[in-house]
């Protein structure tokens, strides 16, 4: 039989799988015996309360989803046709596709090779006169170098808005995401490190800026409800996805020591593994490890894509990392509506060849870590 042939597909591994083990079937039975499961409802404010007040922020917004609150944090800050908004090249398309949806531009700044966060050192020299905000992605749950680029937006006098989509919890300088710039925004999609199933929210400590998030998620209703002053959004969390939301958050802290001892027995596990390169934490972060990602060496005898086929095959399952935004086919220059972003952004474009992520759900054990990684060294060439 040749080496790369697998005789039998052995027992999956998923990358993922939510964990629903507190209270969420009590709070969301709750909605459903009293009727409330719309928009309004004491769930929705508990979360927003309970959740903005442990990232150390005065204000949660609810919304739909991570990309709505990402995009009620540029609208409330007023950001639009004409401006400008720096953004990290490696990321979710999402980072770029709303600053579009608020009629700004993105400009695309290259990522540092060991957080993978946008590279403060380049920043400066994609400031224009039309730059109104730097847009920071905490990536994969390693927060970017904040106080950096929090001195480079006093300097120019330019808003800072956090993704903090894979980042919960996670600290710069001992502060928390969420808390350090403008304005943040959060998704608990299933596999984030708390879910609501789909769900996002905006959070902020500028009394003005949640209010307008507030007014402009619920169709922008005025006083005078059907009289509208300007265009809002049905961007909306439910009364019963807020219930699960105040579930998971009572096991915030819980969940993320389980993340951080997934991260910490892989990286043990690949201790001296020169084919690949395992994730970083900066002396001055804490790192959440979303997800516990690798960067393939040429010396595994595999490309990322060859690899992740091998694994499929053998029962792990990986995600790539993200395809950097210089190269998305949407903004090449080919569509009317979006701009083109072709730029070289080397680090980002390494890392959208190189990286996957193993499993990294709330129930692997260690064993179950050693199997993926006995799998994972077996596709070795």
């Amino acid at each position: 039989m040749p080496a790369d042939t697998v005789a039998a597909p052995p027992s999956f591994i998923p990358v993922f799988e939510p964990m629903l083990n507190g209270r969420e079937l009590e709070y969301v039975r709750d909605c459903l015996e009293s009727n409330w499961i719309s928009s309004i409802g004491k769930y929705i404010t508990r979360f927003e309360e309970t959740f903005s007040r442990y990232c150390g922020a005065r204000h949660g917004v609810s919304c739909s989803s991570g990309t709505t609150a990402l995009h009620l944090a540029l609208e409330a800050l007023e950001i639009g046709p004409g401006d400008e908004v720096i953004v990290p090249s490696f990321t979710l398309v999402v980072s770029a596709s709303t600053v579009c949806m608020a009629g700004a531009t993105p400009v695309l700044v290259d990522v540092q090779p060991d957080t993978w966060c946008i590279d403060p050192d380049l920043i400066e020299e994609k400031i224009t006169p039309r730059t109104r905000a730097i847009m920071v992605v905490h990536m994969y749950g390693h927060p970017a170098d904040m106080n950096a680029i929090m001195n480079i937006a006093r300097r120019y006098n330019l808003k800072v808005i956090e993704d903090c989509a894979e980042a919960h919890g996670a600290l710069c300088h001992g502060q928390k995401v969420g808390s350090i710039g403008d304005v943040a925004a959060f998704s608990f999609y299933g596999n984030k490190i708390i879910t609501t199933g789909e769900g996002g929210m905006v959070v902020t400590s500028d009394d003005r800026v949640a209010e307008r998030a507030q007014l402009l998620r619920n169709q922008a209703f005025s006083a005078e409800r059907f009289v509208h002053h300007e265009v809002g959004y049905n961007y909306r969390m439910t009364n019963v996805q807020a219930a699960i939301g105040l579930a998971q958050c009572e096991q915030l802290e819980q969940r993320l020591a389980k993340r951080i001892e997934i991260a910490r027995t892989y990286s043990e596990l690949l201790a001296g593994e020169d084919a690949v390169s395992l994730p970083y934490e900066a002396e001055w972060a804490k790192n959440v490890y979303w997800m516990y990602g690798l960067l393939i060496n040429e010396s595994f005898g595999r490309t990322r894509d060859e690899l992740r086929q091998a694994l499929e095959e053998r029962g792990v399952d990986t995600r790539s990392f993200f395809y950097p935004l210089n190269r998305q086919p949407v903004f090449q220059g080919q569509h009317r509506r979006w701009p083109d972003l072709r730029c070289e952004c080397p680090i980002a474009d390494d890392l959208g060849k190189r990286g996957l992520y193993l499993p990294s759900g709330y129930s692997l054990t260690p064993d179950l870590q050693e199997e993926v990684v006995r799998r994972l060294l077996d596709c070795k060439r």
